[in-house]
């Protein structure tokens, strides 16, 4: 009868060994880290996302992120610091868009290479520029134009929706006239994707 009380706590004490080895490598496992966009906008908004992979520019599309929620566009730890969306405003007709020109369609794509797309059966669309400063994570917080609100997280941009009478077309005051919102190198450390 000796044994079998001993035997109860020893089992006790390997079990909760276990759970702690358990807890322990999950806690070590790496976060990952991804490239969000959240809809602070009144209405639902398709993403389109352009990036430069490891055998040139793809372009990939379509997220849909309702209002006041967010879409994961890219996951695990971003690999570029510059990334580049189309939003669309699926209700009221607008798009927060940009002068990088990447290839996109209508239904779900995943298209390589930013040249020549209306002769590959694909339309030409402009995406704006995303600088995420090299961090492995990002939100970007979409607000609707009329939102005087520009409050983002500290690792995100806000982009107003195309024809914001508050939106400016010139470069925010800290960065140098020749490396605004027009698609170039904003820093010396990505690549500028012309036009095609």
């Amino acid at each position: 009868m000796a044994s079998g009380s001993l035997l109860h706590p020893l089992r006790l004490a390997l079990m909760l060994a276990g759970f702690v080895l358990m807890a322990f490598a999950a806690s070590s496992a790496p976060a990952l880290a991804d490239l969000r966009i959240c809809n602070q906008s009144t209405n639902q908004v398709s993403v389109a996302l352009g990036y430069r992979a490891e055998k040139g520019w793809q372009s990939e599309g379509w997220w849909v992120a309702p209002p006041q929620k967010c879409a994961v566009v890219y996951q695990g730890d971003l690999h570029s610091r510059f990334f580049y969306l189309y939003v669309a405003d699926d209700v009221g007709g607008g798009a927060w868009d940009g002068t990088n020109f990447m290839c996109t369609r209508d239904e779900s794509f995943t298209i390589f290479g930013v040249e020549d797309c209306l002769a590959r059966g694909y339309e030409r669309t402009g995406f704006f520029e995303v600088d995420t400063q090299n961090r492995s994570d990002w939100t970007l917080q979409l607000t609707d134009p009329n939102n005087n609100d520009t409050t983002t997280t500290d690792n995100g941009d806000a982009a107003p929706l195309e024809g914001d009478p508050n939106a400016s077309d010139q470069p925010p005051p800290d960065l140098p006239p020749d490396q605004g919102t027009d698609g170039g190198d904003a820093g010396g450390g990505g690549d500028d994707l012309g036009t095609d």
